[in-house]
């Protein structure tokens, strides 16, 4: 189990992931990122999860770079966006990436969403920018187990994480089983439910047993069923906040009540059925 803020997983390349970081969609760049990530680093947090599509890419660099902290010291995460999918326009917008960040390798690339007849593509030239060593982990968001079967059918390279919407009325149970099977790592974006859920009464009732709020509540659960997770918040004391999970358990009945609020909702688009 996820014991501190410090814990890792280990990915299927043997490569060491926090299991735990901070998510900056929707986080303005400029300040807002800057100062969001400089208050995760200060907190502990050594991950940092971006994508192009967010534009903060540059603020996330900079945050970094004034941290002090060692390149090597902070697990940044970015992906490919749809309109730049397929195989040199993937290698140019990961060049693109790299410049805006400040940065020579990323330590986890993804697939931001599976744009059909491109994402094979794609893969391919993710698996030659890890071969060179520009990317020291490759991935996918929002794949479900079809889109998974469908790229290992041509993949030299197993996908090492698949990022998914992922909170209690989103629990995700098959296709986080299926992706423990394939030995691919689950991340879990909106883990709050894009903010959601933060007062939902089961869950806030949960939190009070234990002097705790509903957030810490499903963050609690997600570490503790091996799930990688990236709550975003702009506000240095949710920043804390978030953090502060590693000092109580989840009794298994409280986990049992939290499997029970799963419906299949989602709070963001369906992999199946997006259009942009």
């Amino acid at each position: 189990m996820i014991q501190s803020l410090n814990d890792t997983i280990k990915l299927n390349n043997g490569l060491v992931m926090p299991s735990f970081g901070l998510g900056v969609w929707k986080v303005k760049d400029g300040e807002e990122v800057i100062h969001s990530v400089r208050s995760a680093l200060k907190a502990g947090y050594t991950m940092i999860d971006t994508a192009a599509i967010y534009r903060n890419e540059a603020g996330v660099g900079e945050a970094l770079r004034q941290s002090g902290m060692k390149r090597d010291d902070v697990f940044i995460t970015t992906k490919v966006w749809n309109a730049d999918q397929g195989y040199d326009s993937t290698l140019a917008a990961f060049d693109t990436s790299m410049k805006k960040l400040g940065i020579e390798t990323v330590d986890l690339y993804l697939i931001h969403w599976p744009v059909a007849g491109k994402y094979k593509e794609t893969w391919k030239a993710m698996e030659k920018l890890y071969k060179d060593g520009r990317a020291r982990a490759i991935g996918v968001c929002n794949f479900h187990e079809h889109h998974l079967e469908d790229l290992l059918q041509d993949a030299a390279i197993m996908p090492a994480v698949d990022q998914i919407e992922l909170h209690p009325l989103l629990s995700q149970v098959p296709l986080r089983n299926y992706c423990y099977k394939q030995g691919i790592a689950v991340e879990a974006y909106s883990p709050l439910g894009s903010g959601g859920l933060i007062n939902h009464p089961t869950l806030k009732a949960i939190g009070e047993k234990y002097g705790k709020t509903a957030a810490q509540v499903m963050l609690r659960w997600d570490v503790e069923n091996e799930i990688i997770t990236i709550p975003r918040s702009t506000q240095k004391a949710h920043i804390v906040s978030n953090a502060d999970i590693f000092d109580f358990e989840l009794s298994s009945e409280d986990i049992d009540k939290i499997d029970a609020l799963n419906e299949d909702k989602r709070f963001g688009s369906d992999p199946d059925n997006f259009n942009f």
